[in-house]
């Protein structure tokens, strides 16, 4: 049906809020904090719900006064020291992924998280429909980790990474594969390669299976592979990086 002139077409509109987000300029959370700060004006006027519906492509918005545009999307990897915490700003004061980004990026949001004793490749983006697909469970993107253990691991193991077990709070946590990477006399590496995402997945199957996690290091999600990335560097995707990513996700925009 087609809209009676003067009406809005509601079916076109979204919250204000993701739409700043949409549009890359900060994350939902972020923005839904300035729209209720009295920040954003909509076509001129100030809104304060960020449920406030909006036409992405025909609203005008403000923030402090300046004109909202389009960012142009960009996709990042950064190799995650160990110790280092996902998240913009700490109110304990430790370190975050942020100060290991160059200093000019305009705002990026980690997809996903890796925990603060955890290290390896973290995504980052102003793509937030591109972000929610890749860390969306039903996606099943393949997440691989190198996990030290301190124990030696045998087949009985695997097979329980593999079976899955039941956590304390009653989530059913299962590797899609399980490998042995090497071993000594007291210590193995495994490869645990992980397609649904839950929350410290890995850490809480071995700590039902009575094994110590020493380190945890991902080394690949889908088809991008951290490489050579040295420890704390960065670096842009390139179009290609980007593509792969997204034809490995069922879904829009193959």
């Amino acid at each position: 049906m087609t809209p009676q002139p003067g009406k809005r077409d509601r079916s076109r509109q979204t919250g204000l809020a993701r739409v700043l987000s949409k549009l890359g300029y900060c994350s939902r959370s972020q923005a839904s904090e300035f729209i209720r700060a009295g920040r954003v004006k909509l076509n001129g006027v100030v809104r304060r719900d960020p449920e406030t519906p909006t036409r992405l492509t025909e609203d005008k918005i403000t923030v402090d006064e300046r004109p909202v545009k389009t960012s142009p999307k960009r996709y990042f990897m950064l190799h995650k020291p160990r110790g280092v915490v996902t998240t913009a700003a700490d109110e304990r004061g430790r370190e975050t992924v942020y100060e290991y980004l160059p200093k000019t990026l305009s705002w990026i949001a980690p997809v996903g998280r890796l925990d603060k004793a955890s290290e390896g490749l973290l995504l980052l983006t102003n793509d937030s429909e591109w972000a929610a697909r890749i860390s969306a469970p039903e996606t099943h993107l393949d997440k691989t980790y190198h996990v030290q253990i301190r124990a030696v691991a045998g087949e009985a193991l695997l097979q329980a990474l593999r079976a899955g077990v039941a956590a304390k709070d009653g989530d059913f946590l299962a590797a899609k594969r399980a490998d042995v990477l090497r071993q000594g006399q007291r210590n193995s590496w495994l490869e645990i390669v992980l397609d649904e995402g839950k929350n410290r997945q890995i850490r809480r199957m071995l700590e039902h299976l009575n094994i110590e996690v020493l380190r945890l290091v991902r080394v690949a999600i889908g088809p991008l592979v951290l490489g050579q990335l040295a420890k704390g560097q960065s670096r842009e995707l390139s179009p290609d990086e980007q593509a792969s990513l997204t034809r490995a996700m069922p879904g829009p925009g193959n």
